[in-house]
């Protein structure tokens, strides 16, 4: 280490490393996939397509940018052969945090408050699919209304309705959200509704997820089924409560960017449906699988 003298005698180094993650995301690829994964959870091939690269040279900058932790990856519940990558936003939003600090104490980064406020005085709207609409697009939809303070208005449905799975009812109940009075519903019913964001939680329903032509966005989450998992064991986690906190985090940064900038779905001049909460009528109720 070399030094030198700066102002009234003190030694100060001259020379300080940078922190990692800014050599590792300084690359313009990785800043590009971390970019692409903040937005939706992809497959390599995905991936590829989007970024003009090779898919070896993909697949090196996402190794790279693993062992940082700031993207993780989850096999595919509908083809065990791919994985879903996502970026961990939390993860980032740490190591920049301590970078600018590293720097200069004044350069300390600080989470932002909670976001709150309806923007362009429109409430944004967001539908959550999953399979059986019993567990996961289920807890999405609640915990987006409640941490929104119902600034934002949520939907959830399913391509093979199944009733309402109880330990999701109790996971939310846990979390003061009650959701027992929930109905499970087909997503047929929301194709030609408009929303500022289609989000599918299962990998197999966006295999078979319909297009939503009046949605602005539509993207995907990679959430395990909490139903496919064995009753956890003395001491375990239990799969629906990791769900939950999965779905908080996410749905953190979701109130975030829809608040910061909703664009506004363009109107289908042909569709006459009714949006309102008359289409919520149930179909199914109370039971066991998210499958």
């Amino acid at each position: 280490m070399y030094w030198r003298r700066w102002g009234y005698g003190r030694l100060v180094p001259a020379a300080v490393a940078p922190p990692d993650v800014l050599s590792l995301i300084a690359d313009p690829r990785r800043w590009r996939l971390i970019a692409e994964l903040s937005r939706s959870d992809r497959r390599v091939g995905e991936l590829t397509e989007l970024l003009d690269l090779p898919q070896n040279l993909v697949s090196y900058h996402l190794g790279e940018l693993r062992r940082a932790g700031v993207v993780v990856g989850r096999r595919s519940a509908a083809d065990r052969r791919d994985v879903y990558y996502r970026a961990d936003l939390h993860r980032c939003r740490d190591l920049l945090a301590e970078a600018g600090a590293g720097l200069h104490p004044g350069l300390r980064l600080v989470p932002s408050p909670p976001a709150s406020g309806r923007p362009s005085g429109r409430t944004p709207r967001v539908l959550f699919l999953c399979t059986g609409n019993s567990a996961r697009s289920q807890m999405a939809e609640a915990l987006l209304v409640a941490r929104s303070a119902r600034t934002i208005e949520a939907r959830s449905a399913g391509s093979a309705p199944k009733p309402l799975h109880p330990r999701a009812v109790a996971t939310m109940a846990a979390r003061r959200i009650d959701i027992g009075d929930a109905s499970t519903k087909h997503f047929h019913r929301y194709v030609r509704g408009r929303f500022d964001r289609v989000i599918t939680l299962c990998d197999k329903v966006r295999e078979v997820c319909p297009e939503f032509p009046a949605a602005a966005s539509c993207v995907h989450w990679s959430i395990a089924d909490p139903a496919a998992a064995d009753p956890p064991a003395a001491g375990d986690p239990d799969p629906f409560a990791l769900v939950a906190d999965e779905l908080e985090r996410r749905i953190e940064l979701l109130i975030a960017e829809l608040v910061a900038a909703v664009p506004s779905p363009s109107p289908d001049p042909t569709d006459h449906t009714d949006h309102t909460d008359q289409t919520d009528r149930p179909t199914t109720r109370g039971s066991t699988d998210d499958r």
